[in-house]
């Protein structure tokens, strides 16, 4: 698999993977950090992520099986150079994505807002 940023370009594949307007997607790409992995040619998942008032917020998180901790280490290796904590908003029904980040080290804080009428639990890490 190889990571890479986001370009325009992706806007299409990153649209089939959320089910969202593809103009939805562009935006992201040109209003955050958008990092995509690619498996034989093909966009598998992206994470999104801004940082502001010393935190990397990871706003957005998709992708097939098996390619949320390698998406994860960015906004980590991204947050620990810069000495800024890291957190994640996690859908109840994302087992998967949980299982990564308890993996990756992040901490359950607490629970998050609703999205969609579904709970969240926010994760952190601090230091990481």
């Amino acid at each position: 698999m190889e990571l890479r940023d986001a370009i325009e370009a992706d806007a299409g594949r990153l649209a089939s993977l959320t089910d969202t307007p593809r103009d939805v997607m562009r935006n992201l790409v040109h209003d955050r950090t958008v990092r995509v992995v690619e498996g034989d040619g093909d966009i598998q998942g992206f994470v999104s992520y801004d940082a502001r008032e010393q935190t990397v917020y990871i706003t957005q998180l998709e992708g097939e099986e098996g390619v949320f901790q390698e998406l994860l280490a960015e906004p980590l290796r991204f947050a620990q150079t810069e000495e800024m904590a890291v957190e994640l908003l996690v859908p109840e029904t994302e087992s998967e994505i949980r299982d990564a980040a308890a993996a990756a080290g992040f901490e359950r804080t607490g629970g998050g807002p609703r999205f969609d009428g579904e709970s969240t639990t926010r994760y952190r890490i601090d230091n990481p």
